[in-house]
């Protein structure tokens, strides 16, 4: 046919007839099957004049992406099973035909570049006729990053590195944190990325996920992991110090963090225990008397923290130096680090020059010592060690007289400044036993005329060995008149005696009786640092109350220097006159408490109050003023710091109109704030003359809790004494069986108004009736004596001290029979008191 004949067929048998001729021409020709691709105008263009066009697929979800391939899913189209999927690759035309009858066809595009978007068209195809196609898009996932690097990692950052994936500039690093997932988006172009992954947690592993991102589809992702660094040991606390070990302490926070110590002595013996959330290094094989610099670090996932530093001293073992001692001194030389040597027997201590050599002279014979060494530094003192050592005891000068016609002598010696138990005097081939209660010994038994060699050891019992002081070497000569001759010149001296004290009585008796008072007394008084025995404590008694209670006075002004000499440097510093309740009541500075402070001085650490000694310990009590108002705080965290368990108050809060303590504790059961301490009263029991307390003290910081008894005794009038001794004595008796029973080593807070009348006179009392029940003898004035030391004025009016003998006077009678000596409550009835009063 030609061109003309077939544009002018018009009907449908022509049209058919066309369509047969065009495929009889496709068969003889060859070209009915092709290999070829499909062109997207042949595919919907074919078969159109015969058959309608099938309906087109709705819809195509992309299931899985990867760098190589995309998995797409379409519903099955009225049961046709044949499609095409038409898209280019780089730049040509690709057609996948693909052939499925399942109610719902997945087909895998392969072969396809990473990271590239690529135009889909979906064709139905039935009886040889494409729809008019379903155009989507969809993309292959880019490739991931080929490698990370670790660049820097601190304790909550870590910093990553990583090359540029094809040009791509948007990533994604997932990781986990505290259970939730955290994604940083990153945007970056460079050649180089380098991303920082911060507000991460100190000492924890993390696992990484990093993802490139293309066309909104993201890689399969690296996986790496990365720690950071933990944290360092903030405090370590050395738990024990001895003289070759070392325990150190801190806090670890992780478990799965380990440590480090490293000590500057390669020889050292570290030892690690670890509890649940306590590390312990245990140090051995060490130097004493060394200083040890310590290294301490945190050690996590091949990671180290930063180091903490510091330093720690071994003791100084005291007990092996070759100490020598006399009757007055004490020197050994010391190895090991130490800046101060003292040496203390209740008084005020005696500082030894710098230096290892250790002296100490001047000292109080057969006294026991306590030798302290501090090593001193600027962040705080080490104590190095702490030894008791006992000297020498004195040695008695023994003096001979004639006695018995010249077949006995009399040997006298001075009582010694000093502490002895025995002594053995030697004459004649013959020992004695002296004592200290007794002055003289009748030696029997000797010849006339003879010079006989005097020996005399004394002797003090320590817990090793006595020590025993050198021979004190005299000679005696008995009488070489006969003993008739000796009896008439005995005869005679005596009668001339009685004339001479006839005459002068006759004409001074008064100064005869004075004298013979003083005479009297000063063999019994304890004013040196005697004891006098019970047996013989009436006499002493009455001796000294002998014309108006001269002994009393004489005795009580004897007490006036002692201590004076002592500096009162912190109490008298302008910021802290205002914590003082009197200007002249103020405490010495070796003996005064010190209240804790991060930035210890004089100013932060004061509080009117000082240590006073016992009848068994150097630190047995507190004596202190009555808190003021400003210093109710201060008083109760002296209270906390000393682990006091008892507090004995012998004042009343107002008494005569004048206030004498501000009442420190809460009146009804509401709890008082002081501070980080909270005060609460917990019972309370009222008697005729005293009342008895429980306070429970809580530290709000850790909730620790305490109870602290309190003994108030109300009947003690001011400037006085109490109206009898009885009542004071059974007082006494309540505190010292809390004191026995509670067995605790912490020091009894004792106060009344100033701290020193009323406080000296019921602390003296409670260690006189220990003293007087231990030793069978007492020393009144050797102890108030010693408590001068401490504190000033203390036991503070003559009456005071004449009320302190009446109790152990008392106290000696036998239950029932004791004779009431009331006092009247006036300072006036001794002549020595009055300037004193105020002090009260």
């Amino acid at each position: 046919m030609t061109k003309m004949e077939l544009l002018s067929v018009k009907s449908t048998s022509d049209l058919l007839l066309l369509y047969g001729f065009f495929s009889l021409l496709l068969t003889v020709t060859g070209n009915s099957t092709t290999s070829e691709p499909m062109r997207t105008s042949e595919l919907t263009t074919a078969g159109k004049s015969t058959e309608p066009a099938p309906e087109n697929v709705e819809n195509v979800s992309v299931e899985t992406q990867n760098t190589s391939s995309i998995t797409i899913k379409w519903d099955k189209v009225n049961n046709i099973s044949t499609y095409k999927l038409q898209y280019k690759e780089n730049g040509e035309t690709v057609i996948n035909n693909i052939s499925n009858a399942d109610a719902v066809v997945q087909h895998v595009v392969s072969d396809l570049t990473a990271g590239t978007e690529y135009n889909f068209t979906l064709f139905t195809e039935a009886n040889g006729v494409n729809s008019s196609g379903l155009l989507f898009p969809a993309a292959t996932a880019p490739e991931n990053v080929n490698n990370v690097s670790v660049e820097t990692q601190s304790v909550n950052s870590i910093t990553i590195k990583w090359d540029n994936v094809n040009n791509i500039s948007i990533y994604k690093l997932q990781y986990e944190e505290n259970g939730d997932t955290v994604t940083n988006n990153i945007s970056n172009a460079d050649a180089v990325v380098q991303h920082v992954v911060s507000d991460l947690t100190a000492g924890t592993e993390y696992s990484f996920t990093l993802f490139t991102e293309a066309n909104g589809v993201k890689s399969s992702g690296l996986l790496f992991s990365a720690a950071t660094v933990p944290l360092s040991v903030t405090s370590v606390r050395v738990s024990e110090r001895l003289v070759d070990r070392v325990t150190l302490q801190w806090e670890n926070p992780n478990k799965a963090w380990k440590h480090n110590l490293s000590i500057n002595d390669t020889n050292a013996s570290i030892t690690q225990e670890e509890t649940t959330n306590v590390v312990s290094y245990f140090i051995s094989n060490l130097k004493p008397g060394t200083m040890y610099e310590f290294s301490v670090i945190t050690v996590f996932s091949g990671l180290n923290s930063s180091a903490y530093v510091d330093h720690t001293v071994t003791q100084i073992n005291c007990s092996a130096v070759s100490w020598s001692v006399t009757n007055s001194s004490i020197q050994g030389t010391v190895e090991g680090l130490f800046s101060k040597a003292t040496a203390s027997n209740g008084s005020e201590p005696l500082i030894s020059p710098e230096g290892k050599n250790v002296t100490f002279s001047d000292l109080f014979p057969g006294a026991t010592y306590n030798i302290s060494l501090l090593y001193e530094t600027s962040s705080a003192p080490y104590p190095q060690c702490l030894i008791e050592i006992p000297i020498i005891p004195p040695s008695l000068a023994p003096l001979c007289s004639y006695w018995g016609s010249g077949y006995s002598a009399q040997i006298k010696w001075v009582e010694p400044d000093g502490v002895w138990t025995t002594a053995e005097l030697s004459i004649s081939g013959k020992t004695f036993t002296l004592n200290p209660n007794e002055n003289r010994l009748i030696v029997d038994g000797l010849q006339p005329a003879k010079k006989y060699k005097v020996s005399v050891i004394s002797r003090l019992e320590t817990k090793a060995d006595p020590l025993i002081s050198e021979p004190s070497i005299s000679f005696c000569s008995t009488d070489n008149r006969g003993v008739i001759g000796g009896s008439l010149v005995g005869v005679l001296l005596f009668a001339v005696l009685i004339c001479v004290v006839v005459f002068l009585f006759l004409k001074k008796p008064d100064i005869i009786r004075r004298k013979k008072s003083f005479l009297s007394g000063s063999r019994t008084s304890d004013s040196k640092g005697k004891i006098v025995p019970v047996t013989k404590f009436p006499d002493h008694y009455r001796q000294l109350s002998l014309d108006e209670n001269r002994g009393f006075s004489q005795e009580y002004e004897s007490l006036a220097p002692a201590g004076t000499h002592q500096t009162q440097k912190a109490a008298t510093l302008p910021e802290n006159k205002g914590k003082n309740r009197f200007t002249n009541i103020l405490p010495y500075d070796w003996s005064r408490v010190k209240l804790n402070t991060s930035n210890p001085n004089n100013t932060m650490d004061y509080i009117n109050a000082n240590y006073l000694p016992g009848y068994s310990s150097s630190k047995e009590y507190i004596a202190c003023q009555g808190p003021l108002p400003n210093t109710v705080g201060d008083f109760w965290r002296m209270v906390w710091e000393q682990k006091v368990k008892r507090i004995v108050m012998v004042t009343n809060c107002v008494e005569a109109g004048r206030t004498k303590c501000e009442q420190y504790w809460p009146e009804d059961r509401s709890p008082g704030s002081h501070g980080e301490l909270i005060v609460s009263k917990t019972s309370e029991e009222r008697e005729s003359n005293w009342v008895l307390r429980e306070f429970k003290v809580k530290h709000m910081k850790d909730s620790e809790e305490r109870t602290v008894n309190h003994f108030h005794f109300t009947a003690w009038p001011d400037h006085g004494v109490p109206q009898g001794t009885e009542v004071l004595i059974r007082f006494r008796g309540l505190v010292r069986k809390h004191i026995d029973s509670e067995g605790s080593k912490a020091p009894t807070v004792v106060h009344c108004s100033a701290g020193v009348g009323r406080t000296g006179t019921i602390i003296a009392l409670d260690v006189l009736l220990q003293q007087l029940q231990h030793e069978q003898a007492v020393g009144i004035n050797s102890f108030v004596y010693k408590m001068r030391q401490h504190r000033s004025h203390m036991v503070q009016t003559e009456s005071q001290y004449v009320f302190l003998h009446q109790c152990i006077m008392d106290s000696l009678q036998p239950p029932g029979g004791q004779e009431e000596n009331v006092y009247e409550n006036d300072d006036l009835i001794y002549v020595n008191a009055t300037a004193l009063r105020q002090l009260r």
